[in-house]
């Protein structure tokens, strides 16, 4: 499953980061473009709040599905017996 988190054709702008120095200057002398890194980083930072913001829905969901079952029973419950019921007759 691969979601389109962004438009990767939409326009770049500039912007300023404040980066460990050291850092950005070895990765500039290994050929590393900085801006593809920051991007595909932070690509994948949403990447991870997308997941757990999935999770916690899923979670919400399953404690609402609970919840209802609690209260009125499961309705598959209902489905098997009739189904029973057809396969007897």
């Amino acid at each position: 499953m691969s979601e389109i988190l962004f438009d990767p054709a939409a326009r770049r702008r500039t912007v300023s980061l404040t980066i460990n120095a050291d850092l950005l200057d070895k990765a500039k002398a290994a050929g590393i473009n900085a801006s593809r890194m920051a991007e595909a980083g932070l690509e994948q930072a949403l990447r991870e709040h997308r997941r757990a913001q999935l999770r916690r829905e899923c979670v919400q969901d399953l404690r609402t599905w609970e919840d209802y079952v609690d209260k009125h029973g499961n309705p598959n419950d209902d489905w098997r017996e009739m189904c029973r019921d057809a396969d007897a007759t």
